[in-house]
């Protein structure tokens, strides 16, 4: 079975509980469809209100709950714009925190696009502007080299258990 190696005083599972796990907390902020779904379609270029809950296919409820929590946790910054003759309303532009979760979300679309399309492949390609080529999203060491899940090593953080964040 392929699976992390735990080391340790993780090694012992029953001797722990993963409750301050970053995985259940970045779910907390982008762990709806409706998040996730935002997302993507800020990394398409969407910026404001109607444009996301019409793209998204949500009620302007759900949009404006979601973008509200999502500005709230920092992924989102709200910035003022002004048409000719209109209110100032306000866009929506990812932070350098939301354009971190792009590798998440892209490895989410990679994974629908083996798995969900039938073995076809997804109906999108993601590919480098500059050269071309398909981008993926692997699991790399500090290398480059792609690192197997069998052969990941899990370790409690240590600047974190003597206090340093």
């Amino acid at each position: 079975m392929d699976a992390v190696r735990l080391t340790g005083v993780l090694a012992d599972r029953d001797a722990w509980q993963a409750t301050h796990c970053s995985i259940g907390r970045a779910m907390e902020v982008v762990g709806t469809r409706s998040a996730m779904l935002i997302l993507r379609e800020a990394y398409y270029g969407t910026t404001r209100f109607d444009d996301f809950a019409s793209r998204v296919g949500i009620t302007e409820a759900v949009a404006s709950a979601r973008l509200k929590d999502l500005t709230a946790a920092g992924i989102f910054e709200r910035q003022p714009y002004k048409e000719p003759g209109k209110r100032t309303r306000h866009e929506y532009v990812l932070t350098e925190m939301g354009r971190d979760l792009l590798p998440a979300v892209l490895a989410l679309m990679q994974w629908g696009d083996k798995y969900l399309h039938g073995g076809r492949g997804g109906p999108l390609s993601v590919a480098d502007d500059s050269t071309g080529e398909p981008v993926t999203v692997d699991v790399r060491n500090q290398s480059g080299h792609v690192v197997p899940l069998g052969e990941l090593r899990v370790s409690v953080n240590g600047a974190r258990v003597r206090g340093k964040t």
